[in-house]
């Protein structure tokens, strides 16, 4: 396996690492986002993965280690974002730690009266400013929630050096304006969804972690977009927009084109 790992290190060796088809298409199983990939999309995510692996570290939670098919499916998540966008945006950081499953990090708060709160925070991942992701490694996700495009997310809203704010980076075409119109508003509207769904004990069709800060909204709302950009759009319609100008994707067409291939052939789903 070191060898292995080590042709994934160093980009300018000769030597390509082989994946066989059959082994692309077993781990992809696992990220229903591809789905709404292009076959040509979808290969070009194959060979970011692979240049995402040359410059990434991996380091296991202690006593667990991080096996190859692990770091496959964590460099595909990682790429998805940043497909049209390039590794460049991932460039100020290197290292990704990752453990069996939540991990407990010590906190330290003052109140308003100034008193002193030490407690564990048992987290699912979490991205530090110019540091390194740290994410658990889940066999299962609830549908529509990525823990790794969530950090991910976080990564390319920390770009600039800036804390997580829910303002990435734009592209030169992309206004300022209208982007911040539209997540203030759409956040003020989820918060307000969300408290009133706590209320009446239901839950909300997107993650409420997402009403946590403008930061976390901006990380919840792009795993929907990737896994359930269809919900997304009929929701937020105003930041759809702004993430496909900003991710320069646009997977809710190809979501309704696969639900209208489902419902027409019921049965292709099936054993």
């Amino acid at each position: 396996m070191f060898s292995f790992l080590q042709r994934w290190r160093h980009p300018s060796a000769q030597a390509t690492p082989e994946i066989s088809p059959e082994r692309w298409l077993r781990l992809e199983e696992r990220l229903p986002a591809l789905d709404f990939l292009m076959p040509e999309e979808l290969e070009k995510l194959r060979g970011l993965a692979l240049a995402f692996l040359a410059e990434k570290e991996f380091t296991g939670g202690p006593d667990f280690q991080v096996t190859d098919d692990m770091r496959l499916t964590i460099a595909l998540t990682a790429c998805l974002p940043i497909l049209n966008l390039g590794l460049d945006w991932y460039g100020d950081w290197v290292g990704i730690i990752v453990y069996p499953g939540d991990f407990v990090v010590p906190r330290r708060t003052f109140d308003a009266a100034g008193v002193l709160h030490e407690y564990d925070d048992v987290l699912a991942g979490q991205a530090w400013q110019g540091g390194p992701v740290v994410l658990s490694w889940l066999e299962e996700e609830t549908p529509g929630v990525n823990v790794m495009l969530h950090e991910f997310a976080h990564k390319l809203d920390m770009r600039e050096g800036e804390e997580a704010n829910g303002l990435p980076p734009l592209h030169p075409d992309m206004s300022r304006h209208a982007w911040t119109a539209a997540f203030r508003h759409a956040f003020e509207d989820f918060r307000r969804r969300v408290r009133h769904a706590e209320f009446r004990g239901l839950e909300t069709e997107l993650d409420p972690y997402g009403a946590e800060s403008p930061g976390e909204f901006f990380a919840v709302m792009s795993e929907a977009f990737f896994e359930t950009p269809l919900l997304l759009r009929e929701h937020y319609p105003d930041v759809y927009e702004q993430f496909r100008l900003f991710y320069r994707q646009d997977p809710a067409p190809r979501e309704a084109a696969l639900s209208l291939e489902s419902a027409a052939d019921p049965t292709q789903n099936t054993l």
